[in-house]
């Protein structure tokens, strides 16, 4: 009898010590870090996908960024999160020189690692298990061609954050498939700046025919005010990445052409949830995944406005 008292205290005593890790690992804290800035609404959406999968999987998610575009504090901001042995990490890549040896220290530390929204290009150099996003050079070629087709031949590239690669590469991106005249318009992220600079580039040079915006609320749409400021509504097509209410009323509205939807909630999304169900059972997609381009045109726009406006689009 003292025999099976002792081995069942045995099996008992195995199955605490299994059950444990797996208890851990389900509720292991996966780390977000990524570049947005508090004032655009585009990362207020990818901040609800990252919530979002944090109780779908049932795992504590912490998401964090600086203040502004600041890489040195962005890279600051990854080592706190390889300190802390997260189960996982998910990191956007605006700057692969400035943030590549943090990312690499987290892979060496023998956390996984996804990138989101930027960072494709560089995403299997640092060590990232993949990447969820967008190729930007390519959404920018389809955005260039498409605007070609619609009879552009002078253009601007309104880019609102300087020394992004992302971004800069949309504009390289848009030159391509454009194939006139292109001009990067550097302005900041204020929309006001935004506005006066549009409107200062449009009296400058009267064969403006085509602008193309980098984010819908903080440039598309001080864009589109600019133009019909201008008195220039009906002869200059306005196009812009990403989503918002108000843009896309001007798709709707015929003020705009199309908008360029790269689906930032999974971004948030799915990135957390690959890790949590890494952590869990060992699982992982095997390359990248693609979230955009997808095209949001006339047709399309009334369709979404509501889930933009919900934070989801």
């Amino acid at each position: 009898m003292k025999a099976f008292v002792t081995g069942l205290a045995a099996a008992a005593a195995l199955t605490l010590a299994t059950a444990a890790p797996v208890a851990a690992q389900q509720n292991s804290r996966i780390i977000v870090v990524s570049h947005g800035q508090a004032n655009d609404p585009f990362w207020s959406v990818v901040k609800n996908g990252v919530s979002a999968a944090g109780e779908d999987m049932k795992v504590q998610v912490d998401y964090r960024a600086p203040e502004t575009f600041d890489m040195v504090a962005m890279s600051q901001l990854i080592d706190a999160a390889v300190n802390q042995r997260p189960a996982g990490l998910v990191v956007s890549i605006p700057d692969a020189s400035a943030l590549g040896p943090s990312i690499q220290k987290a892979v060496a530390a023998g956390i996984p690692v996804i990138s989101m929204n930027s960072g494709s290009d560089v995403s299997k150099k640092l060590g990232a298990q993949l990447h969820v996003g967008q190729d930007e050079a390519d959404a920018g070629r389809i955005a260039g061609e498409r605007l070609k087709e619609m009879g552009g031949k002078t253009a601007l590239c309104v880019n609102h954050e300087v020394g992004n690669v992302s971004l800069d590469l949309r504009c390289e991106g848009f030159k391509k498939g454009f194939g006139g005249k292109v001009t990067v318009l550097p302005v900041s992220n204020d929309p006001a700046d935004i506005r006066a600079k549009v409107k200062a580039a449009l009296a400058s040079d009267t064969s403006v025919d085509t602008i193309l915006a980098l984010g819908a609320s903080l440039a598309g749409e001080p864009t589109v005010a600019a133009v019909k400021e201008a008195g220039k509504g009906g002869s200059v097509k306005v196009a812009s990445f990403d989503l918002s209410p108000n843009f896309l009323k001007a798709v709707s509205a015929g003020d705009a052409a199309f908008a360029i939807d790269q689906q930032q909630y999974l971004q948030g999304y799915l990135p957390v949830a690959f890790l949590a169900l890494n952590a869990k059972y060992g699982l992982i997609p095997g390359g990248n995944v693609p979230s955009g381009p997808n095209l949001i045109t006339k047709e399309k726009a009334d369709q979404v406005i509501e889930l933009s406006a919900k934070g989801i689009r």
